[in-house]
């Protein structure tokens, strides 16, 4: 395989494991009875469910502080850290940065709900509330970075978040070394394209399988076209899959492209079922983002007779209000 413009190596992913040791929960991979009868297949279940902050997001923002504050030293993050997010990686910025002792300013728009407001607080990074859009919120993220020096933290976009994200393969790797298929909810594509850099160094017969959402996805979009392209987001149960992946995309565009085999789309129908069932058979409570897998293979009815098969449940950020919706459009 080989390495993308600013892609992810194997050794870059062993160091981010070696990185986020004893910051990082090593989770769990299950087999779900109920899913490998009904597939006659060997159906696991990765549970980044179990994260400190509820979702895979922690592992690439404490590979990222951690890596920073190795190479360049704690007086370089003095000034803190900053992104601009309201759920999954906000959270885990929060709370990274005050385990590692930096300082971390989250920005949000007034739009945001005062109990979001409050659960990034209580991990202990200042939350400053800018504007009515996530637009203006950025815009003092970048006035944060130009300004007072601090840090970005991004979503997705960097190898060093790509590869702690890319340490969940690794763990596959060592509980399923005869693993088949992986299936991952794809969006920016730091999920995806780091665990399927682990995964095809170690050996590229394994399928990675990306799943998006039917609207709204620009990573899909952006593929078909061959460069990052701007989608507009629209609401949906797995809305941690929306949003854009930049139109200067560096690294996870083309490492998306490099090592993803197969690639399809769900409706909000199919993330709902699989969202229920997950929680009924399973006794997962799952965000729409984190059940997209088994969408994928309910809706297009895959064909895993005889494989092994991971399905990455990415995190648990669903409201009980959220999840009666889900009951509702899944006809439960």
């Amino acid at each position: 395989m080989s390495k993308p413009e600013l892609g992810v190596t194997l050794a870059e992913i062993q160091a981010a494991r070696r990185r986020i040791a004893g910051q990082v929960t090593r989770t769990p991979l299950i087999r779900s009875a109920a899913l490998s009868a009904r597939f006659e297949a060997e159906v696991l279940l990765k549970l980044e469910t179990l994260q400190p902050t509820g979702a895979f997001k922690l592992r690439g923002v404490v590979n990222m502080i951690s890596a920073l504050l190795e190479r360049d030293g704690r007086q370089a993050l003095a000034a803190g850290v900053t992104t601009a997010s309201t759920g999954n990686h906000g959270r885990a910025v929060a709370y990274a940065a005050s385990r590692l002792g930096v300082p971390a300013i989250i920005c949000l728009s007034r739009q945001v709900p005062d109990n979001k407001v409050a659960a990034i607080e209580a991990l202990g990074a200042e939350v400053r509330r800018i504007g009515d859009s996530q637009d203006e919120a950025f815009g003092e993220v970048a006035r944060l970075v130009d300004e007072q020096g601090m840090t970005l933290i991004p979503p997705f976009d960097d190898p060093l978040i790509a590869a702690g994200q890319g340490t969940i393969g690794l763990e596959l790797l060592d509980d399923a070394p005869d693993l088949d298929q992986v299936l991952v909810g794809l969006s920016g594509g730091g999920l995806l394209g780091g665990i399927g850099a682990a995964l095809k160094a170690s050996g590229p017969e394994l399928e990675v399988t990306g799943v998006s959402l039917s609207r709204g996805a620009a990573m899909h979009d952006s593929l078909l076209a061959g460069h990052p392209v701007e989608v507009e987001e629209v609401a949906s149960l797995g809305d941690s899959l929306g949003g854009g992946i930049g139109l200067d995309n560096r690294c996870t565009f083309a490492l998306v492209r490099e090592v993803m085999d197969s690639h399809w789309r769900v409706s909000e129908a199919a993330i709902a079922r699989a969202m229920v069932e997950l929680l009924e058979d399973d006794k997962l409570f799952v965000e729409g983002a984190a059940a997209v897998g088994l969408a994928a293979l309910n809706e297009h009815q895959l064909d895993i007779r005889g494989r092994k098969v991971a399905l990455i449940l990415s995190g648990n950020g669903v409201s009980l209000e959220t999840l009666d919706q889900a009951r509702g459009l899944a006809g439960r």
